[in-house]
């Protein structure tokens, strides 16, 4: 019988998912990622909706959902206020329902036709004409027609996949997907179902299900699912670690007197109590036959630079080559001219390349990197190019490595091999650094085969960044602020989110990007406001050369303001830099927020971090300076971002094209990913045919994104 919401042709009931597509319908399957039986059995509803009973009219409450059948008593078009299909239904007791359709084509017309015994489900809405239902589900019926035996679920979708073909698609999917049990009896939690039946009762459950606890994923089958994803993520990551145990790496142990200890000996400070720990902590990675594989991460200005030269000092005392990549060219810029500082009184030769070197000077840089001349490699992705050749790459250092896409992080892994060493080929070390800390529950699921290093204290003498927040109606306020920190000798940031105007209407979030201040009209602003202060701009576009100018003259102090998009959100250290005012705050991330609050307080003078945000502010944006406002650790700002946007923002895993976790919640599953964490050792130990299964089931391909 016909069915409002089935005007696409009928799925194919045998294999919808494997089958050429040959409809507009098929075709959308296919762009959701939906091609095969297992994809479509673990594609679950957004929610669901009871089509199990039917209600009288008279005990329908307004504003609710509410099905109910009745015989059409009147079917017309009218043509005021506009042109709609207007219905009238009486349902067994007598009562009255309209029907309004303002989009319709002549099948409701023949299906609503006086006499016509129908079956609606919509929203029940007071009318002028008494209730009603606009636009509800409908389909024609005899009387004593069953009800459904499930409540229906309705499934994430897109353009051109009405929820009829889907939900016929997903269960014959669900009917041929191989869900037999792979994990060894008594391993799965007490009081989770199988996955067939977790599975099936999440497409169909039953009319009695507690709909909160399938809203909220607390029920035993959204448990079992968690369960089941988050094992075969552990499973995946500690047997990357297995096998990277099984690799060669040279061994590089730390010499007393060598490079390490003369670098330290002329540095003008002392290392923190975190920063030597650290160093030892990676000093006894290098020192093993086994590739290092470790994360050190520590807050703005924790001194993660000075520890990754000291440690590629280890390296090179032993003639090993090391190359640092950074994700933009000014970071890479900064740390090349820090290392250069430290490095070339001690007779290092320090090689630098980005994608905007080239001619000559990159080719003589290329000469002495094959050459084994230049031990130290600083630059941007270009270190990874093909004509990169390195003489004896023993340590490889990945600056802000989240910035990084995941698939570029595994390119990385790949390129950045030592070249072979008596017939043995020999994998470089690897150490990523990050100021965005990582939460414990993130680090136990992406990062399970690192090995964590945390600087936890800042160096002494630096002073606490106050963060203010004003709407940008106050800008004049922060102007004249910006004119007394100039009048002390202080100078000031100003970031913007965008450069210039943009054709466009609109951005990503919905806001017009006209309301957006750009960095150039900025600048002029600021020039007009403060005369006889030199202004600076600072953006992506311009030239390499250019940026690099630009920030010169503002590291001399030759500029007093600094107005920039987020080219400076990282690796610009500049301590007579004591204001940073951040245009449209609500804007930025968390992270990034913190990120370029911490390019003020990196000196003695006491700084502030300014907000300005535009209204109206949703409540995302309120969260994110809320939590700017409160606190400056990083740490607690890092646990305060995975709550807000997720784990797969947080870890830059949209970048590789596909969430990590679809279904698991680290912010509430932690005791499943302890439970699976104990399981999957065992699972590698005892039953390894049972942990290859579980793992191709669950991650296929993208388990080699879980190990970048």
């Amino acid at each position: 019988m016909p069915d409002a919401r089935a005007a696409a042709p009928p799925a194919p009931a045998a294999a919808p998912a494997t089958d050429k597509p040959r409809s507009g319908p098929a075709r959308a399957l296919e762009r959701l990622g939906l091609t095969t039986p297992l994809a479509l059995a673990l594609h679950l509803p957004l929610r669901y909706e009871d089509e199990t009973r039917l209600t009288p009219l008279r005990e329908g409450r307004l504003g609710l959902p509410l099905q109910t059948e009745g015989v059409v008593t009147e079917c017309k078009v009218e043509l005021r206020p506009r042109r709609q299909l207007v219905v009238r239904l009486q349902d067994d007791a007598g009562d009255e329902l309209v029907l309004r359709f303002i989009h319709f084509y002549p099948s409701h017309q023949k299906t609503l036709a006086p006499g016509a015994r129908v079956r609606v489900r919509g929203e029940l809405r007071g009318g002028f004409f008494g209730r009603e239902m606009v636009h509800p589900t409908f389909k024609a019926v005899q009387d004593g027609t069953p009800l459904a035996a499930s409540l229906t679920p309705v499934y994430p979708s897109t353009a051109q996949l009405p929820q009829a073909y889907l939900r016929k698609a997903v269960a014959a999917g669900l009917a041929r997907a191989p869900l037999d049990e792979v994990l060894p009896a008594g391993s799965v939690p007490a009081g989770l179902p199988t996955l067939r039946d977790a599975l099936h009762f999440l497409h169909h459950p039953p009319p009695k299900a507690q709909l909160a606890t399938l809203e909220d994923h607390s029920h035993p089958a959204w448990q079992r699912l968690k369960f089941e994803e988050l094992l075969a993520q552990q499973l995946s990551q500690m047997q990357s670690r297995r096998e990277r145990a099984l690799l060669a790496a040279p061994a590089l142990p730390a010499r007393p007197g060598g490079l390490h200890e003369r670098l330290l000996a002329q540095l003008p400070w002392g290392l923190t109590r975190a920063q030597h720990r650290v160093c030892e902590e990676i000093a006894t990675d290098l020192a093993q036959p086994q590739p290092m594989h470790r994360l050190l991460q520590g807050d703005v200005g924790a001194g993660k630079t000075v520890v990754a030269a000291l440690c590629a000092a280890i390296a090179m005392d032993q003639g090993w080559q090391c190359a640092l990549m950074a994700p933009t060219e000014i970071l890479a810029e900064q740390h090349f001219a820090k290392l250069v500082q430290w490095l070339a009184p001690l007779g290092i030769t320090v090689a630098w390349l980005t994608g905007s070197r080239k001619g000559k000077a990159r080719q003589a840089m290329l000469a002495k990197v094959a050459s084994g001349e230049a031990l130290l490699v600083v630059g941007t992705h270009a270190v990874i190019q093909d004509d990169v050749v390195f003489a004896r790459l023993g340590l490889a250092i990945v600056d802000e490595q989240h910035r990084f896409g995941v698939a570029q992080r595994l390119e990385l892994r790949r390129k950045l091999r030592a070249q072979t060493d008596d017939g043995r080929p020999l994998e470089p070390h690897l150490l990523m650094m990050s100021a965005t800390p990582i939460p414990r529950t993130l680090a136990m699921t992406y990062y399970a085969d690192l090995e964590v290093s945390t600087i936890d204290e800042l160096p002494p003498g630096r002073t606490p960044i106050v963060t203010k927040v004003f709407a940008d109606s106050r800008r004049h306020e922060v102007m004249e602020r910006i004119g007394e920190e100039v009048a002390r000798g202080r100078q000031v940031y100003w970031v913007c989110p965008l450069i210039e105007e943009s054709e466009n209407d609109d951005d990503s979030r919905g806001t017009p990007l006209s309301e957006l201040s750009n960095a150039t009209a900025t600048r002029e602003d600021l020039a007009q406001a403060l005369p006889g202060v030199e202004v600076g701009l600072l953006h992506g576009r311009m030239p390499p050369a250019e940026k690099a100018a630009v920030m010169a003259c503002f590291s001399a102090g030759e500029l007093q303001v600094l107005v920039a998009t987020t080219v400076i959100e990282v690796g610009v250290d500049v301590p007579n830099a004591s204001l940073m005012v951040i245009e449209h705050a609500e804007r930025f991330g968390l992270a990034q927020l913190h990120q370029l609050r911490g390019r003020v307080g990196r000196g003695s003078v006491a700084s502030v971090c300014v907000l300005l945000y535009g209204t109206p502010l949703s409540d995302t944006g309120k969260q994110r300076l809320k939590a700017m406002v409160e606190t400056t650790d990083g740490f607690e700002i890092a646990r305060r971002d995975l709550e807000i946007r997720g784990p797969g923002e947080f870890m830059g895993a949209r970048q590789s094209g596909d969430a990590l976790l679809r279904f698991a919640d680290l912010a509430e599953d932690a005791p499943l990913l302890a439970r699976a964490r104990g399981l999957a050792s065992q699972l590698l130990d005892r039953h390894p045919a049972a942990a290859r299964a579980q793992v191709a089931r669950w991650l296929g391909p993208r388990a080699e994104f879980l190990k970048a």
